[in-house]
């Protein structure tokens, strides 16, 4: 599978070209929010009005993919979608007592009103859903995607991500210790060494097709997910994972890492980069845009950059070992270490 155009939305400048030229945002405290562009522009007035964030973003970010692609259907993934509209549309229940309730909220509060939106405005009647699983929730929307383009259901195809951040999700998390507490910044979230990451949000969005053309900027190789690993299983699973794409550990150029911060987790990162990984390059992204349960899909944007050619911001330079053009980049991440996702990307 092939992606020909993306684009992002995240707490860091990546609607254009800022983040690969050094425009780096330091954020401080426990939310890290997306940095979001104009969009009057793409989307009417009356219709950006009625919006929810996690709408917003993804319009933003498809929209103007969908309007440069002949696409045959959306596959999206979320794990919470809409929530603060959920969460508005539940408490006018309440207020109201079950009278007349103003139907934009509940409209705006599933997790497929991104894919139904991005339907509707741009015309396309074909395949069209949204998978919610979580901390895998994107990497199943890439299975999706691959699966469709297998079986010949269609040429192209949007895939993506979009997560939000809603106080009431957000204080759930941080009563359950997710988050950091005090001071502190993405500059040394890393080097705190205490339990808790910050939450983020953002977009991610790819046209893919089956074949490699002109204008492909890099190959999703293999996705693969799983509920149940244990730590000492899981050199092994990426050793099988490689091995059935015909590679080896020492073939992979870059490892992207979803290093969060939280030392209650991280070491699932660390151990597995010294045992497979030593001479690869490692990079890290939650530093820049927070750890939600869709992150890998940001994870896959900055890996697909990177094989076009770009230089990664030295804040997500976790080691350097080689200096050599990347060719295979491999991405893992884990939600809360109970979903570990890898995503395999090739030149």
């Amino acid at each position: 599978m092939y992606i020909t155009d993306s684009a992002c939305i995240s707490p860091q400048r990546t609607f254009d070209n800022a983040f690969f030229e050094g425009d780096i945002k330091v954020h401080e405290g426990d939310r890290y929010i997306a940095i979001e562009p104009a969009y009057a522009q793409l989307i009417p007035a009356g219709l950006l009005r009625r919006m929810g964030k996690a709408v917003r973003m993804g319009v933003g970010a498809g929209l103007p993919l969908i309007q440069q692609a002949q696409i045959e259907g959306i596959v999206l993934g979320t794990a919470n979608g809409g929530l603060e509209d959920c969460l508005k549309f539940l408490n006018q229940i309440v207020d109201y007592n079950e009278g007349t309730l103003t139907p934009t909220n509940f409209v705006q509060s599933t997790p497929n009103a991104v894919a139904g939106n991005l339907a509707l405005m741009s015309k396309t009647t074909g395949y069209n859903t949204t998978h919610v699983h979580k901390g895998l929730a994107f990497e199943a929307a890439l299975l999706d995607a691959m699966l469709l383009l297998e079986e010949k259901r269609g040429n192209a195809f949007l895939v993506g991500s979009i997560e939000e951040i809603s106080d009431y999700n957000h204080n759930i998390d941080l009563l359950a210790g997710s988050f950091k507490t005090g001071h502190f910044t993405s500059k040394n979230l890393f080097t705190l060494d205490s339990p808790g990451s910050a939450n983020g949000e953002g977009a991610a969005m790819f046209i893919v097709n089956a074949e490699r053309a002109d204008d492909s900027i890099a190959q999703i190789q293999d996705v693969f997910q799983s509920n149940n690993l244990t730590e000492k299983e899981l050199a092994s699973v990426v050793n099988a994972f490689l091995r059935r794409n015909g590679l080896q550990a020492s073939d992979i150029d870059a490892v992207i890492m979803g290093i969060s911060g939280d030392n209650r987790t991280d070491h699932w990162y660390f151990n597995l980069q010294k045992e497979l990984f030593e001479e690869s390059n490692t990079y890290t992204y939650k530093n820049m845009v927070g750890d939600y349960p869709t992150g890998s899909a940001f994870a896959t944007w900055m890996g697909a950059q990177v094989l076009t050619g770009k230089r990664v911001p030295n804040a997500c330079v976790w080691a350097q070992k080689n200096t050599r053009t990347p060719k295979h980049i491999l991405i893992y991440n884990h939600y809360k270490a109970s979903q570990h996702g890898l995503i395999l990307l090739g030149a």
